[in-house]
């Protein structure tokens, strides 16, 4: 199987994910509806090819993935003329099998994505800590990609991003931005983001805060003049702070709550939500850590966030339900689907009705 001839077919196709399973034919999915190529179903002999394949253009030994016994593996790889991808390998049922997601050479605008302007706003911090969070697959490093882009057309520096793995490629432009790879470059976040600490950083990346050392590392940076960015899996501003605090032993949540206060800047809370036309369109939240908010982190009263972010667009905040309101009226989403992503169903099923829509 020529691998890089059925990627650049698919890019054709304007896929977004490549399936590789046994027992079902190869698999794309587009603008979140799923289609399968002509052809049988593929045998565990089939994806193994596919999935040796996939090292080979990667030029990425499979000795590691397959000696560790590890569930899975993440990397990513360009393919000359054709495109870039990311691919996730893992076994199930005995057999081998990969997904591999398209990466656009060229990074989108944040208007063709549908990302507000309020959450590029959090491009113009100059220090602290801003997190963007939400579901596996909801767009986070999309997201995270433009702001990095924004800043390194917007202002002069060193821009250090720590990525497992690298998914889109970051030129020099205004800023010098070096791109590093987990585990390729550095074994782990925490390592990485303590060697960045010692590089005259003055914007951090960090790909995702997994545990108490990276997170306490990461505060600590912030807390130091750095603009530094991160995700978690969680979603809205109150769930990712109480997750934060979560990392910690009860004598030391006090003491992280009051750094939080401090160093935080901004969360972006973001999910696809499926559109009337059979794709998906990103709806965000967008937490920007006021003074009430700061008072709420500190006095861990994280339940009256929502309302304080319900009351505050006038300073770029932006409400889950706000921003679904917004994509029924539009017409994008119908307002079904939109309450059953909605914080609150009852109030925004109150508005969809007095609006007519």
């Amino acid at each position: 199987m020529d691998i890089s001839a059925l990627l650049a077919s698919m890019i054709e196709k304007n896929a977004s994910d490549v399936f590789f399973v046994a027992g079902l034919p190869i698999t794309w999915a587009s603008a979140g509806q799923q289609h399968r190529l002509d052809g049988g179903p593929l045998m565990p002999q089939d994806t193994q090819e596919v999935v040796e394949a996939i090292y080979g253009l990667a030029g990425r030994s499979m000795a590691p993935f397959l000696e560790s016994r590890n569930h899975d593996d993440d990397f990513s790889f360009a393919v000359g003329g054709v495109g870039r991808f990311r691919v996730n390998v893992f076994r199930q049922r005995g057999s081998l099998g990969a997904v591999i997601r398209v990466i656009p050479f060229a990074l989108p605008r944040p208007e063709e994505l549908g990302i507000p302007d309020q959450v590029m706003d959090c491009a113009s911090f100059n220090k602290g800590l801003v997190l963007v969070t939400g579901p596996a697959g909801a767009g986070k490093s999309t997201t995270l990609a433009c702001l990095i882009d924004r800043l390194n057309h917007s202002r002069s520096g060193h821009i250090v991003t720590m990525e497992d793995p690298i998914e889109f490629v970051h030129r020099h432009n205004t800023c010098i931005v070096t791109q590093r790879e987990i585990p390729t470059d550095v074994a782990t976040y925490g390592e990485a983001l303590r060697s960045a600490m010692r590089e005259s950083p003055d914007v951090i990346l960090l790909g995702e805060m997994r545990d108490r050392e990276t997170v306490s590392t990461a505060v600590t940076a912030a807390e130091t003049a750095q603009l530094l960015f991160s995700t978690l899996h969680t979603t809205g501003g109150a769930s990712t702070i109480d997750r934060i605090v979560d990392f910690f032993d009860p004598v030391q949540q006090h003491q992280i709550r009051l750094q939080l206060a401090m160093v935080l800047q901004a969360v972006v809370s973001q999910q696809l939500v499926p559109t009337v036309d059979g794709g998906v369109a990103a709806a965000f939240e967008v937490m920007v850590a006021n003074t009430a908010i700061r008072n709420l982190i500190r006095e861990q009263k994280t339940h009256q966030i929502d309302s304080v972010i319900a009351a505050s667009a006038q300073e770029g905040m932006i409400s889950m339900d706000a921003s679904l309101f917004e994509l029924v009226k539009s017409g994008q989403v119908s307002s079904e689907t939109a309450l059953r992503y909605a914080n609150h169903t009852e109030s925004l099923a109150r508005r969809l009705k007095a609006a007519g829509v």
